[in-house]
């Protein structure tokens, strides 16, 4: 039963870094983890649950993580043009998000230069000025016999 554990341990570790970022030195740990918590069920003893403790960002980090051209997640680190998606991925919406890593509530979602990109756009169409779109869509041209 013990090797059993061993390639199903293996299995699962490969599995997960596979697909996410971990550095070499936090393999061991994980593979002990993930063999202490099958080795549990296997004995009908329930593995206890570690609350990890989230570092939250400080000023400067929050700051230098709202650039111009994307806003950097602290999941992952990784450059986004909107967060939502990436938030939703993750089980996360924008207030957990902001509450989970200690964010401003005016930190923002979507990154400057998108906003302003898609903000030139709407108001090219026309939105936000009453009666815009009426004026700008095609005239209804029936002919008259």
């Amino acid at each position: 039963m013990s090797a059993n554990l061993v390639k199903i341990t293996g299995e699962i570790v490969s599995a997960y870094v596979t697909g996410n970022h971990v550095s070499a030195v936090e393999i061991p740990t994980l593979l002990n983890n993930v063999h202490a918590a099958l080795t549990g069920l296997a004995n009908g003893t329930a593995p206890t649950v570690v609350e990890v403790e989230i570092e939250k960002p400080s000023p400067a980090q929050i700051r230098k993580s709202v650039r111009d051209d994307g806003i950097v997640s602290f999941i992952d680190g990784k450059t986004y043009k909107t967060l939502k998606r990436h938030l939703s991925a993750n089980g996360l919406d924008p207030r957990s998000y902001r509450e989970r890593y200690g964010l401003p509530a005016d930190y923002p979602m979507i990154a400057p230069s998108y906003a302003e990109q898609r903000s030139a756009i709407a108001k090219a169409i026309g939105l936000g000025r009453p009666g815009a779109m009426a004026e700008n869509s095609p005239k209804d041209r029936r002919k008259v016999a």
